[in-house]
């Protein structure tokens, strides 16, 4: 194991189980883990968050596009362009859970099916996501190739589902906002 592993492999895998766990304790306890605010009105996050999600979707297929044709330091800034709006969106998210009261889905019959469907591989497969970029990019930084080529086989057709799913979900919730 490289020396960078040993500081580096913990910081990832501890990430990946802290930062889960107290999303899903927001989301689970809304009532106790609430702030009022009467000084900034947060009821708009949910579009920025769809925002955020399409732009990374966006970059994440243009960085795919630009490593197909070996314009590497390109596919870096875009991954990492991509990764930035991830991870403004899991703060704002933090942040939107914190401030706004849930919003029930009111959508019924076959639509709520389709819906939960989406919200649930959605939130699941979110999960997945950071520790699969956060290896993905420890990897392409440290010049271990053939690793990074590894797991971004992995990383990318789930981040991409989950930034597309997370624009769907917004679409869904739009008349409910």
């Amino acid at each position: 194991m490289k020396k960078q592993d040993s500081i580096f492999i913990p910081i990832i895998i501890s990430l990946s189980i802290i930062i889960p766990i107290v999303v899903a304790l927001l989301m689970l306890f809304p009532d106790v883990f609430h702030i009022e605010s009467e000084n900034y009105d947060f009821s708009s996050l949910p579009f920025f968050h769809a925002i955020l999600n399409g732009s990374t979707a966006v970059l994440l297929l243009t960085g795919f596009i630009l490593i197909k044709n070996k314009k590497t330091n390109a596919h870096k800034l875009s991954m990492m362009s991509a990764f930035v709006l991830s991870s403004v969106f899991l703060i704002s998210y933090v942040t939107s859970k914190l401030t706004n009261d849930p919003v029930p889905f009111g959508g019924e019959g076959f639509v709520r099916i389709i819906y939960f469907f989406i919200l649930i591989t959605h939130i699941i497969l979110s999960v997945a996501v950071l520790p699969l970029a956060l290896f993905s990019i420890y990897r392409g930084i440290t010049g271990e190739f053939d690793k990074h080529k590894k797991i971004v086989k992995w990383t990318f057709p789930i981040w991409m589902y989950v930034a597309i799913t997370g624009v769907m979900v917004y679409i869904f919730m739009t008349p409910y906002y």
